[in-house]
């Protein structure tokens, strides 16, 4: 099977060959350990979640090495640590622990490397007196500055002239830097900020370094793909690029891969805006997190998704009518089987996964409509296969459909008992009355030879 990728350096859908097929190396950029993540910050981790996944099924699970980092030293964070009177670390433990749950609930697995960008400062210092000894930095009263003009291909990702290139002209702080394109690798050490002893004077990276630094220690480069939101490719991405590319003199990495925006009434979701939403308060709102997860996974990942209510509803609809398959055969043993080879081409043709979710609605079909035995374990069988490289039917059937209806679950339940207890008696009439009560509710009943089960109506 062969995986296509969208490569943003090269802008077309290209094969993907690891350099190394039994080391094959994927580098994310985490978050910002500052506050909550909001649910476009998600879109990421669950998209390169099912790329690991696939990956993993390609090469072999010990063969894939992914590492998502987590920026714990920022502007921000020391903001945060300041308004709170409280010590950084008490700042960024707190909120990698909530992602990490958070994440845990949409059903993103765990990466194989989570390196911390403080852990990592000497590797960043180092570096940087690489770069400062090719004269590509140069030193500065605020702090050490990468020499755009240093770098012939500058923008190479972005596709931005020398001319475009004027963002940080106005960082507040960086008045002393040579060229308005420059940006910091170094911050000078301020009263009350942490900083680190360097040859080149105390202070604290700046964020551009941080993953250049990560990436060489934890990996090494080139790395096969390197992944990220849109919104990084300019600066972040550019820079590191830049800064790695002209201390090593090779790639950085050989796949550039990148999510769309998240969209909340077609504008895009930002903290400094106010238009969003957490994957936090969705999950205490009663939205299951394979609800989440299938939502941000409808649309291709490089397309712009809008966020609402009804494609939450949507998504729940769908994994409903998954679960309702599995239901049904929840007597059948699944059968040992590997997701079938449409669904896997779709995934392999650049995480199509609006087109994977078309074949897992059809394997439903047919786990719905298999009369005979060994057709019924086989279909499961396939069903849980597929799903389980989308991350999806995770949970058991009768719980999905039972935590779906939050607490009328428990109401629910006592109308299918008293159903059940009317048809033993033979109280037809009661038996059809409870039954009408139930799909008014939205609910169905399923007689089998093992008792009564139910479902949400699709």
């Amino acid at each position: 099977m062969q995986i296509t990728l969208t490569n943003t350096l090269t802008r077309r859908k290209e094969p993907f060959t690891p350099a190394d097929p039994s080391r094959v190396t994927l580098y994310v950029c985490g978050p910002t350990v500052y506050s909550y993540a909001h649910i476009g910050n998600a879109r990421p981790p669950v998209v390169f979640d099912v790329l690991f996944r696939l990956l993993r099924l390609t090469y072999g699970e010990r063969a894939v090495i992914y590492a998502r980092n987590y920026t714990d030293i920022d502007d921000r964070i020391i903001a945060a640590a300041m308004a709170g009177n409280v010590p950084i670390e008490e700042i960024t433990r707190k909120f990698e622990r909530i992602y990490e749950e958070d994440t845990r609930a949409l059903g993103v697995l765990s990466p194989t490397l989570t390196p911390r960008a403080t852990a990592h400062v000497d590797d960043m210092i180092a570096l940087i007196e690489q770069l400062l000894a090719k004269g590509a930095a140069y030193r500065a009263e605020t702090g050490v500055y990468f020499s755009v003009g240093a770098d012939g291909d500058y923008g190479k990702l972005s596709g931005r002239s020398q001319d475009e290139l004027k963002a940080g002209a106005r960082v507040e702080g960086e008045d002393d830097k040579r060229h308005p394109s420059d940006f910091a690798l170094w911050k000078t050490a301020k009263p009350g900020e942490p900083s680190w002893e360097a040859s080149f004077g105390a202070g604290r990276p700046g964020w551009h370094i941080e993953c250049s630094a990560m990436i060489e220690s934890e990996l090494g480069s080139p790395i096969d793909i390197h992944g990220g939101g849109i919104d990084l490719i300019f600066p972040h991405h550019e820079n590191e690029i830049a800064q790695s590319e002209t201390a090593h003199g090779h790639a950085l990495a050989r796949v550039w891969m990148h999510n769309g925006f998240l969209t909340m009434d077609k504008e895009k979701m930002s903290k400094s805006v106010g238009n969003i939403i957490t994957p936090r308060e969705l999950l205490e709102q009663g939205w299951q997190g394979e609800t989440i997860r299938w939502a941000l996974l409808s649309a291709h990942y490089r397309a712009p998704l809008d966020w609402s209510d009804d494609l939450l509803k949507q998504a729940q609809a769908s994994l409903d009518r998954l679960y309702g398959a599995v239901l049904r055969l929840k007597d059948v043993t699944a059968a040992e089987a590997a997701a079938p080879s449409a669904f896997v081409e779709a995934l392999a043709d650049d995480l199509n996964t609006p087109a994977a979710i078309a074949e897992l609605s059809a394997l439903a079909t047919a786990a719905n409509i298999a009369k005979k035995p060994a057709d019924q374990a086989k279909a499961k069988g396939e069903l849980l296969a597929a799903a389980h490289l989308m991350g999806v039917l995770r949970e058991d059937p009768e719980h999905w459909f039972r935590a779906s209806f939050g607490e009328q679950a428990v109401e629910i339940d006592r109308l299918v008992a008293e159903r059940v207890a009317a048809r033993v008696a033979k109280n037809y009439p009661e038996s059809d009355r409870l039954r009408d009560e139930l799909a008014a509710r939205g609910v169905e009943v399923m007689d089998g030879p093992s008792g009564s089960t139910w479902r949400r109506k699709g």
